[in-house]
């Protein structure tokens, strides 16, 4: 029987690329955008599609969203959680209000689809499904000039580890966290904010000319990454953690190296802390 997704964010980018890759492989898609009008795949029909508006940082949308994906398929059996976009600038250089909807949009608002998408997996028969939350690999490392953006990355990683650990074996509800490297997308485009006005103290960075240089240039296949988060989707028991293109995997490397080297210098200091009985 068909497996049932339930995507956010399909406008352009990952999200675009999978609902491409689910109806090839013969699965059925709930493609979700805040303008889902605007959205157009090849192959579609109302057995296998249906297109939605959603906007994540609204709990009554994201409701309505899977109640029209449960009247349409009866079931949603994967959810991937990937709407969100990325904000760059110096920490100084960036409005309070920036930095607020960076997390409601890719922290709170990814908050809000996983609520709703485990209440709706735990009470469908039968019961369970996966929820793929795509972060980055600056969810596991700070990259400068995205403070905030790797901020909410890491606040879901964080999230997730934990939330997974509190679902009963019962309710077969698995978790996946995404962590891409680079790749060729809108996101270091026209998907990407940039801080309203410059610190002056910050004269030795230019992050607009850092985004021009890095747009297009991402060593990543954006359909290959989709193609691998589908086959991660359908895999029988899924890993918590998937990073996603080689440099990603070189960067958590190194700094897996500077942790374990950190560790080993300061393990006298950390053991001298304990109470001693």
């Amino acid at each position: 029987m068909p497996r049932v997704f339930l995507i956010t964010g399909t406008s352009t980018g990952f999200g675009a690329e999978l609902v491409k890759t689910v109806l090839s492989s013969g699965d059925s898609v709930v493609a979700t955008a805040r303008d889902s009008s605007k959205l157009s795949f090849a192959g579609t029909k109302p057995s296998n599609y249906l297109a939605v508006d959603l906007d994540v940082t609204d709990q009554s949308s994201v409701s309505a969203a899977f109640d029209k994906a449960l009247q349409h398929f009866a079931r949603v059996d994967v959810v991937v959680n990937n709407a969100g976009y990325g904000l760059t600038g110096e920490f100084e250089s960036l409005s309070e209000a920036q930095i607020r909807t960076q997390f409601e949009v890719n922290f709170f608002g990814l908050l809000n689809v996983t609520r709703k998408a485990m209440a709706v997996m735990r009470a469908q028969q039968p019961p369970g499904g996966l929820i793929q939350q795509v972060t980055s690999v600056g969810g596991q490392i700070g990259v400068p000039t995205f403070s905030c953006y790797c901020a909410t990355k890491w606040a879901v990683e964080g999230f997730t580890e934990a939330v997974a650990q509190e679902v009963k074996p019962e309710w077969k509800i698995r978790f996946t966290v995404i962590e891409p490297g680079g790749f060729r997308t809108d996101f270091s485009g026209r998907s990407m904010a940039v801080a309203e006005a410059k610190n002056a103290a910050y004269d030795h960075i230019d992050v607009r000319a850092n985004m021009r240089k890095r747009h297009g240039t991402q060593p990543g296949d954006p359909a290959k990454a989709a193609q691998k988060m589908y086959e991660l989707a359908v895999m029988p028991d899924p890993p918590l953690r998937c990073l996603l293109g080689s440099d990603g995997l070189e960067a958590l490397r190194g700094k897996l190296e500077t942790y374990r080297e950190n560790l080993d210098t300061f393990e006298t200091l950390t053991r001298s802390t304990d109470i001693k009985e």
